[in-house]
């Protein structure tokens, strides 16, 4: 079987009621499929013009009447608002792999009007409600999906086209009271989420989603040895000086165990001191292998700008406090110190492998956002690489 590409395009309802990561939990562990791209768009009309009119199709198990409320809902629902003119957000998720299309299908589910069940993501996070008639009352699908790959690629080859313009960060998308101001951080769901296809990516954003903030900007990143030695080199002289002590303690009594006899208390801040940077050093080259998959000592100087081996999730956050809202239900660096019902408690192993990172000042956010380059469109990037150019 062919590497398919398919398509889950999240709803403005869904973002708004936060069911983001409970979407993306099932997508992820239910199919199997690799998880190979993601952006957030503000579609423009003439986008959602030509997306509904694409929508129908022969393969469709639904009935027609259920086809042309899709269509309605795109050009009624996805618009712009029209009290504001605010455009709203959708977010495409992009999944590669055998059959990715029926597998994706059989995840997310289909409508039937008098069936109710519990099994797929439109049960949970969509409606179809008919009165004692039979007419409908209320249309929610939850998310959008392709029925067939032909449908799949004209789909993505067609959001494709207007990803620059109608994606990316978005900008002016979110409604704030008077005297509210709004900031931006950033949030990396780090490597140790995506091993194997489970839940956990969608887990730890369903925990962000307690904070009230919006997303407005997502991306699959592969960062590579040059930004995870930019984005960390602030720690690197920290733990090149604070680790002194330990090493020094540890190195001791490494040695007194070695030579058979004590050694005196000022030799071993004089073993911190040779030892430290050294071992700062490593444990930063520990850090980069991690993020990256590759450590910099190991890897030539002139592909340290390539891609790395390990995926990870950048997502921008927005809102009033946004910094302070994320690092509160992120919890602190050391899993073992986090408080119950934080992210790090939950799902982190140690201060490396601790499930997330966020920023910890509105200044480091756009540091940190300079370097991974969230609205950078690596959507299409993965749809030129299977498909070819999109005009």
């Amino acid at each position: 079987m062919s590497q398919e590409l398919t398509y889950a395009l999240i709803t403005p309802y869904s973002l708004l009621k936060s069911r983001t990561g409970g979407i993306l939990s099932r997508l992820i562990a239910r199919t199997g499929l690799d998880f190979v791209a993601a952006r957030m768009f503000a579609p423009s009309a003439d986008l959602l013009e030509r997306y509904a009119a694409s929508l129908p199709s022969a393969d469709d198990p639904q009935e027609p009447l259920i086809q042309q409320l899709f269509q309605d809902y795109v050009r009624q629902r996805m618009g712009p608002d029209p009290r504001t003119g605010r455009r709203k957000r959708v977010m495409m998720l992009v999944f590669q792999g055998e059959n990715a299309v029926q597998k994706l299908r059989d995840v997310v589910g289909f409508f039937s009007r008098n069936r109710y069940a519990g099994q797929t993501i439109r049960d949970t996070y969509g409606d179809l409600v008919c009165d004692d008639a039979g007419q409908v009352r209320y249309f929610e699908p939850a998310v959008l999906i392709p029925v067939n790959p032909v449908q799949a690629e004209n789909h993505l080859k067609l959001w494709a086209r207007y990803s620059d313009t109608d994606g990316g960060l978005l900008e002016n998308v979110i409604e704030y009271a008077p005297g509210e101001v709004p900031e931006r951080t950033l949030v990396l769901l780090k490597p140790d989420n995506f091993r194997f296809p489970t839940g956990r990516p969608g887990n730890v954003i369903d925990f962000f989603s307690r904070t009230g903030l919006y997303i407005v900007a997502i991306k699959v990143h592969r960062m590579s040895v040059a930004e995870a030695v930019e984005f960390y080199g602030p720690v690197r002289e920290v733990l090149r000086t604070k680790l002194k002590g330990v090493v020094g303690g540890r190195a001791r009594a490494a040695l007194e165990r070695e030579l058979g006899f004590g050694l005196p208390v000022e030799v071993e801040a004089g073993l911190g001191e040779l030892l430290g940077p050294l071992y700062g050093e490593n444990q930063f080259e520990n850090i980069v292998r991690f993020m990256s998959g590759r450590a910099p000592s190991e890897w030539p100087k002139e592909r340290w700008h390539e891609p790395g081996t390990e995926k990870c999730i950048a997502l921008v956050y927005e809102g009033v406090n946004a910094v302070a809202k994320i690092r509160d239900v992120l919890g602190p660096t050391d899993p073992a110190k986090a408080p119950p019902g934080s992210i790090r408690r939950e799902f982190g192993s140690n201060v490396m492998v601790n499930a997330a990172h966020a920023s910890d000042s509105p200044q480091n956010a756009a540091r940190e956002m300079a370097i991974v380059k969230p609205e950078q469109n690596q959507f299409r990037q993965v749809i030129e690489s299977v498909y070819g150019p999109v005009a």
